[in-house]
């Protein structure tokens, strides 16, 4: 693949990102989390019918559920924790008062047929035509249930509709009395399905039906029998939806329903997901009042942040200055690459924020530092394999692809494994760790983009000029004087034995080859090209000298 397609693929990608980043709204800074801008925190206060402590494993049910509230809303770096023997306390990043009460809603729906309407209307809305709750301060603790009609007509008509009811739920075989969005008051009969037979709960938007937003419940077996059985047999009459004793809505049951049903009314698409998220996870096993939400601060984490980042500019300066120092123009390469994946994660991290809510917190941070020293490792590993090339003895334009090939199969492995450690952590964890593992998973796949798409065809780049396989350049000066001598003594060796064949050539075309030894030596016997020796030339090599050592012997004396 040319270069240039490369350096297109990568510009194309950060237009997307860019355009995406620059004009989706919504602000262009990235959602911060507890530690780093503080926010909202709301006390739950459990309530028990004899007034006592609850039991720790419901209070521990009860925060586990509310714990996978948060996870399925994406409210990432909220905190739920138990403090003493019958509170918990929800902290959510920035102004999430709302948010922080919705979690801790009861969540407990019913579904019971409507016996008869007390106040100023009846119930006989359609599905079509339903209404949504609304959220109120006054907190009153009345009985709704009664064991006749009678009696829950009775209390329908001194049941304050304005007020948050504390009491808990009358037992599902009782008759209850209960509040319409609207202020009409229902007597309702003893419980047909429970929300604990719902397997599944989804918002949608009902496009045929002009319903607007709705939650779609998804029965389990048992659930979906008894629930196609009863619109069944009573086609015609109303059905009451009630969470948390408050109806949600009354419609009238137009045909028989099979296993799935929906709730409609004067939903948004927030409270419409936030039910179907509450519903999805189960009610909790424990009524509680909310204190008012409180404010918390960011003093401490922005403290700790100015540490962190001075932390993490020092560790970035030190691998800058190494990789000048060590790479010289390679050590530039570096540094555009590492300001590129800075480039690409800022926008992304804002637009997750906007997609899916992730906010970034103080180990999230983390995570990006630990990232800079994975992202240099990749670049190390192939500057290194181009000098493992040059020491061989191959130029600088043909090293770097052959370099490609060995360190791309090492940067993937690392990455891999880092990737895969990052998910474990990930999916295994819950609260800070799971945010410093998706920054670190993130960070994993940005740096594998950046340098395959930047990093390697930027260097294929500039080895295609003579200036790039200078030492003063390149920074792979001492390996290319040592293979411009490997290269030298290599040519040597090669001329030496060129030599030496020839030689043996010219003796071979004279029968003899000529003696390895001294020649002064009497001991040696030449031998012919065919291996035999021959006595009559070393007998003539021996006379000769004898005649050389009886002439130096002369002018000696």
């Amino acid at each position: 693949m040319p270069v240039a397609r490369y350096f297109i693929s990568f510009a194309l990608l950060l237009a997307v990102i860019y355009a995406a980043f620059l004009f989706g709204g919504k602000g262009l800074t990235p959602k911060l989390g507890l530690d780093l801008q503080g926010g909202t925190t709301v006390t739950l206060r459990a309530l028990t019918s004899k007034g006592n402590a609850p039991s720790a494993q419901d209070l521990n049910v009860a925060r586990q559920i509310i714990q996978n509230r948060v996870n399925g809303l994406g409210v990432t770096s909220a905190e739920v924790t138990t403090e003493g023997d019958r509170n918990i306390v929800i902290s959510i990043p920035g102004a999430g008062s709302e948010e922080a009460k919705q979690l801790g809603q009861t969540a407990l729906l019913e579904l019971r047929p409507v016996v008869q309407a007390v106040g100023k209307s009846a119930p006989g809305q359609s599905a079509a035509n339903p209404k949504g709750t609304t959220a109120t301060d006054k907190v009153v603790t009345v009985n709704q249930g009664a064991a006749t009609p009678e009696e829950a007509a009775t209390i329908a008509t001194t049941l304050d509709c304005s007020a948050t009811n504390l009491a808990p739920p009358p037992p599902a075989k009782q008759y209850m009395a209960a509040c319409g969005a609207d202020g009409t008051t229902y007597v309702l009969g003893p419980v047909i399905i429970k929300g604990t037979s719902i397997k599944d709960a989804s918002s949608s938007f009902d496009t045929q039906g002009g319903q607007g937003w709705q939650v779609s419940l998804d029965f389990n077996n048992a659930g979906s029998a008894i629930w196609s059985k009863y619109t069944a047999e009573n086609i015609g009459k109303n059905v009451a939806f009630v969470l948390d004793q408050k109806i949600l809505s009354a419609p009238t049951i137009n045909s028989a329903i099979p296993g799935t049903t929906s709730i409609t009314g004067s939903f948004t698409k927030k409270s419409a997901g936030d039910l179907a998220n509450s519903l999805k996870f189960g009610a909790l096993p424990l009524n509680f009042t909310q204190s008012e939400a409180q404010t918390i601060s960011a003093t401490l984490g922005l403290a700790s942040l100015e540490a962190g980042l001075i932390a993490g500019a020092i560790g970035l300066a030190l691998v800058i200055l190494y990789c000048l120092l060590y790479y010289r123009l390679l050590g530039i390469v570096t540094i555009l690459s590492l300001a590129l994946s800075a480039a690409v994660i800022y926008p992304i991290l804002v637009l997750l924020g906007r997609g899916i809510g992730l906010t970034l917190s103080l180990s999230g941070i983390a995570g990006f530092i630990v990232a800079i020293g994975i992202t240099a490792d990749s670049f190390v590993v192939y500057f290194e394999r181009i000098k493992d090339e040059v020491m061989d003895g191959r130029s600088t334009k043909s090293a770097v692809p052959r370099a490609w090939v060995r360190a791309r199969r090492t940067i993937l492995s690392a990455d891999a494994v880092s990737f895969l450690a990052a998910a474990i952590l990930y999916f295994l964890t819950v609260g800070e760790v799971k945010g410093f593992a998706f920054t670190l998973g993130l960070s994993t796949v940005l740096d594998l983009i950046v340098v395959f798409l930047f990093t390697h065809p930027l260097v294929s780049w500039l080895s295609r000029f003579r200036w790039f396989a200078s030492p003063t350049f390149s920074g792979l000066g001492r390996n290319v004087r040592h293979s411009r001598t490997h290269e030298a003594e290599s040519r040597a060796k090669k001329a030496a034995k060129a030599k030496r064949a020839a030689s043996k050539n010219a003796v071979g075309k004279n029968d003899v080859e000529p003696p390895d030894e001294d020649p002064d030596d009497d001991s040696v016997t030449p031998t012919l090209s065919d291996g035999k020796s021959d006595t009559t030339v070393g007998a003539s090599a021996k006379e000769r000298a004898a005649a050389r050592r009886a002439a130096l012997s002369a002018k000696e004396s």
